[in-house]
């Protein structure tokens, strides 16, 4: 039997996701998007009226699988399980192949204005996870959950940027440990 190609939009979606994260958004034209996904550009524009759309498409994907693998990662056990397996997570992302920093990171750079539906998703985005970890923060135990919440958020972005930077096992290893140590998990 043969095998069916996804629908175009899905295609569209995928080629997106990959040609975005390791080229860069601006740097890939709607030509290029078309050509890779095996799509017309009147099937591109009905789907996506503007690049940016697509764009916005793709950190929303981006985030609705990351709220995925961060809940499968919640739901290991008890506050301290979840914790450990929460920073095991983000220091996996890390050192995993292909690596090229934080999708959202990324976005923002190559769009300024706060307004922008871009950045929006952005910002979704991240209230998900400042809300998320800081809930984990009170579970924990923390004494001050916020306080928690909000460095966590540092050490998650600053481990994927310096993935890319420094030595991704180092890194790995560095967040891991700070993480551990700021919910009291020991190291």
């Amino acid at each position: 039997m043969p095998q069916t190609a996804p629908p175009p939009r899905d295609r569209l979606l995928d080629t997106a996701r990959r040609l975005f994260y390791t080229e860069g958004i601006h740097a890939v034209p709607v030509d290029r998007l078309v050509t890779e996904a095996g799509v017309t550009r009147a099937t591109f524009y009905r789907h996506f009226p503007a690049k940016e759309n697509l764009v916005e498409a793709y950190l929303r994907a981006t985030d609705s699988d990351l709220r995925v693998a961060v809940g499968a990662a919640l739901d290991t056990g008890g506050p301290q399980e979840s914790a450990a397996a929460l920073l095991e997570l983000i220091g996996q992302t890390t050192c995993s192949a292909g690596f090229r920093g934080c999708h959202f990171i990324n976005a923002s750079a190559e769009y300024p204005d706060p307004t922008d539906p871009v950045r929006v998703a952005v910002a979704d985005h991240r209230a998900w996870f400042q809300d998320t970890v800081t809930r984990l923060a009170e579970r924990a135990g923390h004494p001050d959950p916020d306080y928690a919440g909000r460095v966590l958020v540092l050490l998650h972005d600053g481990a994927l940027s310096a993935a890319e930077l420094d030595d991704p096992q180092q890194v790995r290893e560095t967040v891991i440990r700070a993480g551990r140590e700021l919910l009291g998990l020991g190291s």
